[in-house]
């Protein structure tokens, strides 16, 4: 027979269960601390703790494209997403602090066979996106939280490499296992 504080206790380890059973943000996270270091020739590395705050406005990033920090409460969709638009970078770093690797490319400087090697290495791929981002000033920069590499074009290697190594890495992001999937973010895209 179950005690009487027993009882009481069952309800509450059943909500704990469920709420850790369906990844995803409210508030602010807490995790463990990143980045994991990479040893990708190229990487910067930034130093964001884990646990940054959501905010509805703009935010001043130090880095740009940026890599970490305070973001929307709402994530881009990065289940290989191939974005026509730029994103609103405060939306794509939500989608970084849940592992995804975003692919960015300046209209000015990359060719049409770098958007199209890109287009192919993110369309349909779990935890990658890819958008315009004018003025990056390099053909390509991919971030994931707390990384970031700049190439010159897209046939280079490290670009791929730094998706395998970097996408959904559990060791380089503050909220390993949530999800990266957004459908009405699709439907209702905010512009940058």
């Amino acid at each position: 027979m179950t005690s009487r504080a027993g009882r009481r206790a069952l309800p509450a380890a059943l909500a704990l269960a469920g709420a850790l059973a369906v990844p995803g943000c409210a508030g602010s996270v807490v995790g463990r601390a990143s980045p994991a270091p990479v040893t990708l020739a190229g990487t910067q590395v930034a130093s964001y703790p884990a646990g940054q705050a959501h905010t509805a406005g703009a935010v001043d990033y130090p880095e740009s494209p940026p890599v970490g920090g305070q973001h929307d409460p709402v994530w881009a969709d990065c289940t290989g997403s191939v974005y026509d638009a730029p994103l609103r970078p405060e939306n794509a770093v939500h989608s970084l602090e849940h592992g995804a690797v975003w692919v960015t490319y300046d209209p000015a400087v990359a060719t049409a066979a770098d958007v199209g090697t890109l287009t192919e290495l993110v369309s349909g791929r779990p935890g990658l996106m890819l958008s315009p981002y004018p003025d990056l000033g390099v053909a390509v920069s991919l971030q994931a939280w707390d990384h970031q590499l700049q190439v010159r074009s897209a046939a280079d290697p490290r670009v791929a490499e730094f998706a395998d190594l970097l996408v959904f890495n559990p060791d380089a992001t503050p909220e390993p296992g949530a999800t990266c999937e957004n459908p009405a973010f699709v439907a209702g895209l905010r512009p940058a």
